[in-house]
């Protein structure tokens, strides 16, 4: 017999169970208010249209409940669909149950192009789409769902009560880059398919399903967001990225966290990214997280897949310029490889596309000067160049709550130059060379604590090397340079989603760079070596909030970096606001404070065989001090029935200017003095769909000025200083055919004219009073995708730069030949075809 303690306990936890059932099912309330009572209980995020869940009332369920418990209540008492996308976002949509068969048109959701061979599939039926992405699901059992499957596309989960076939209609299903970490929240899809802007105000760039921009044959990632408004390259290279009116060295580039130092193949003409391993890439001109910092331009942070594939996939493509090869390979369900090489037929093959980057690359340098000795001397020539990239991750998903991920990057460029000498009695060989190689490598380890905390951390290793000797027969001297960057990197983050749509990150970030300088020349002699290392301690928070209608997100972070070399402590202070107007109009404000201790400079334009002008260098808190930079800007969007438009104002500047660093080739070329430069500007974007055509113009108006208070004149506008850039273009699709034409334009950059020789110097007029003139080009871009077989797709692609063959000065500077003043036009690329296979599998 229970004794009567025990007796009553049950008795009256009986009696509770019934009163509380009697609660829940005599109470109806707004299902709204439920969501917001399990939010707060289990710290996740419900995503819905108001309509979706504003007229229904249901009894709440037991608090008993776990999360998938009370989801599956909800899914029954409401015949809504509740999908849970990640740890803290789950998606609310309305569950059709009109029973049948299904079927469906397969289609891209930007450009509409019918999607061939894709596999519709469950445990026990296949299907594969036709060519006219069309595919049909006989007698489906009501509570089967199918995944739909396509190679660059995001995987698509199709349940039988949501694409039910009624009266021979067909639904259209577009397989889309929708990504599902809700935290970026994505709102435009621009310009192209695969290019979007987040709600701060960045733009993203998803590899996987980008389309076509003109002149380009494939996603060359720096060369594809110099469409975007406010990044131009004043010299046509993606070495030398100008965001707002700063420097390429003044943008961080990060390669899966780890900053890089080189940025470019063919000494800038191509990007040294190999882009068909990366996820996406996220491009920020303001605004930037508290968890970056050292730079005082942009953010360019390119992130490889860490998904783990079902089944090995993989692709090799083959251009005038270079051949390629990329594979994902699973090695179990845990375990990934990842693998990707490019390598350069130009050593091999001389095609036409290679001599116009040769030309355009070499214009000027040594390599492209000839030599005239006298009558009994016969001289010649011959250069041999080449590139190379590899990278490589591990992904090793450990268990659900540890992550680890390993990562390698090599990058690699040659030049051999020999000149021959031959006389009447002897003959002589030298070869000079000029090495570019950046290595970097990273690990990476995620912890997902509970349902609220994870911490990551992550060590990396940067180290760049530009090496040249150069050989000077005629007048018997032997040249060596080199620069080297050694970057280390240890970085703790603490991810903390302290309250319902509050979401806290912490960090710690241990930076140390060194940089070495070395110039040895035989005759006359002389040795120079310099190095320099800076450590820096850094400390970050930041918090973000989003808003339960999404209309709404802030994020405001604090970062403090100290140099203890200097003793120096730099409070930065970062904002992001978004708030959404009406409907299909938003607002922007962003602001932010960074800084920045390494920079490159020129000392000579001869440098590296005059092909690579530019080093390394560290702050000296002298002639090259650390430099601080200030920026703010406000902005407008506007997106209705497949038109966008935006409007965005900034205001940004930057002090602790190296004069060296600018590239000056007047009466300042050899001055070494501190500066700043203050830019303002408007940016306007506007794309407008319509059916299978998407058109769109980027605009740009601004002023750049530079200060420097020991010039004379002490104002004067900046050598990046562009009043007007504009860039436009229509992109077409036609089932799998697509193109895309486009116009770049902008206005000259200042230069200095010369009035001749004084004194056996050349006399300058007032620094860069006058502009070259208006860069002008026309690209176009070609793709054709097929099919190969079910498993196997192919891409055929061919570009032209320059259509009109426009002859485009990018530069002029004068110097003097047997003392008279000659003046040097540096020419862009003219009419530049390329043509591209790819086979994807």
């Amino acid at each position: 017999m229970i004794p009567n303690s025990k007796l009553f306990i049950c008795y009256f936890l009986l009696v509770l169970s019934i009163y509380g059932h009697a609660q829940n099912t005599s109470n109806p309330i707004p299902l709204q208010q439920i969501l917001l009572n399990l939010e707060t209980k289990f710290n996740v995020s419900f995503t819905y249209a108001d309509k979706t869940v504003e007229s229904i009332k249901i009894n709440p369920p037991v608090d008993s409940l776990d999360l998938n418990e009370s989801l599956d209540y909800l899914r029954e008492e409401t015949s809504l669909n509740f999908e849970i996308l990640n740890d803290r976002f789950i998606t609310i949509n309305k569950v059709n149950n009109i029973k049948g068969n299904i079927c469906g048109y397969l289609v891209d959701s930007e450009d509409k192009s019918v999607i061939v061979g894709a596999t519709i599939s469950n445990h026990n039926i296949i299907r594969i789409s036709d060519i006219d992405g069309f595919f049909q699901v006989k007698d489906a059992p009501l509570t089967a769902t199918f995944e739909i499957r396509m190679l660059g596309y995001e995987p698509f989960t199709l349940s039988v009560t949501n694409f039910i076939e009624t009266s021979n209609n067909c639904s259209t299903i577009s397989l889309k880059p929708a990504s599902k970490e809700l935290s970026e929240v994505i709102i435009y899809n621009l310009l192209t398919s695969g290019l979007h802007k987040n709600l701060d105000g960045s733009f993203v760039i998803d590899i996987d399903n980008f389309g076509i921009l003109p002149g380009l044959t494939e996603p060359d990632v720096l060369q594809s967001i110099q469409s975007l408004p406010g990044i131009e390259s004043i010299n046509e290279t993606v070495s030398h990225i100008n965001v707002r009116g700063g420097t390429n060295d003044q943008n961080l580039v990060l390669w899966n966290g780890i900053r890089m130092f080189q940025t470019g193949h063919f000494f800038g003409l191509i990007s040294a990214f190999n882009p068909y391993l990366y996820k996406n890439i996220n491009i920020i001109k303001n605004g930037t997280t508290a968890a970056m910092g050292n730079s005082v331009s942009s953010t360019i942070d390119i992130k490889s897949n860490y998904d783990i594939p079902d089944q090995p996939s993989g692709g090799l493509g083959l251009s005038m310029i270079n051949a390629d090869l990329f594979l994902k390979i699973p090695l179990s369900k845990k375990v990934a490889l990842q693998f990707s090489g490019r390598r350069s037929i130009t050593d091999m093959v001389k095609t036409p596309v290679y001599n116009k980057y040769f030309d355009r690359a070499f214009i000027d340098s040594e390599i492209a000067k000839s030599s005239t000795i006298d009558s009994d001397t016969a001289f010649n020539s011959d250069e041999n160049f080449w590139f190379y990239d590899v990278s490589g991750s591990l992904i090793y998903d450990i268990t659900n709550h540890d992550k680890l991920r390993i990562h390698f990057l090599n990058i690699y460029n040659q030049l051999d130059y020999t000149e021959n000498v031959i006389t009447l009695s002897d003959s002589e060989s030298k070869t000079s060379s000029l090495k570019q190689r950046s290595i970097a490598t990273g690990i990476e380890y995620h912890r997902l604590w509970n349902n609220q905390i994870s911490t990551s951390i992550q060590a990396s290793l940067s180290n760049y090397i530009l090496d040249a000797i150069n050989f000077d027969i005629t007048n018997n001297q032997q040249f060596i340079q080199k620069n080297e960057v050694l970057d280390n990197s240890l970085k703790l983050d603490l991810f903390w989603p302290v309250k319902n749509r509050i979401d806290i990150i912490a960090g710690y970030h241990f930076h140390e760079t060194g940089i070495s300088n070395l110039e040895d020349l035989n005759n006359p002699v002389f040795y120079r070596y310099i190095k320099r290392v800076i450590r820096m301690h850094a400390l970050y928070s930041e918090a973000e909030y989003r808003s339960g209608s999404g209309n709404s997100n802030i994020r405001f972070g604090i970062r403090g970096n100290y140099y203890p070399k200097y003793q120096s402590v730099f409070i930065e202070p970062r904002l992001v606001l978004s708030q959404k107007i009406y409907d299909f109009v938003s607002m922007e404000v962003a602001g932010e404070m960074k800084n920045q201790s390494a920079t490159q400079i020129i000392d000579y334009q001869s440098d590296f065989l005059g092909v690579e002008k530019r080093r390394w260098v560290l702050a000296n808190n002298n002639d090259i001090p650390i430099m601080r930079s200030k920026q703010a800007s406000l902005g407008l969007s506007y997106d209705k029935n497949d038109f966008l438009i935006s409007i965005e104002g900034y205001i940004k500047n930057v002090e602790g200017l190296s004069s060296t660093s600018q590239g000056f080739q007047n009466q300042f070329q050899f001055v070494k003095s501190r500066g700043i430069y203050n830019v303002s500007g408007i940016e306007v974007l506007a794309n407008k769909k319509f059916n299978q055509i998407s058109a769109w113009a980027s605009y740009t108006l601004s002023q750049n000025t530079y200060t420097f208070e020991s010039f004379s004149p002490p104002q004067f506008p900046s050598n990046l200083d562009i009043t007007h850039a504009l860039n436009s273009g229509i992109n077409y699709t036609y089932k799998n055919l697509n193109t895309s034409i486009g116009l770049n334009w902008r206005t000259g950059k200042p230069y200095t004219i010369a009035n001749g020789i004084v004194n056996n110097q050349i006399d300058y007029q007032i620094p860069n009073e006058d502009r070259l003139p208006d860069y002008l080009r026309f690209d176009l871009s070609v793709k054709y995708n097929f099919n190969l077989s079910s498993k196997i797709n192919a891409q055929l692609g061919g570009s032209i730069w320059n259509l009109t063959n426009h002859k485009n000065i990018y530069n002029i500077f004068y110097k003097t030949e047997n003392d008279e003043l000659v003046e040097v036009q540096q020419l862009a690329l003219g009419i530049t075809p390329n043509l591209m296979l790819r086979i994807s599998f």
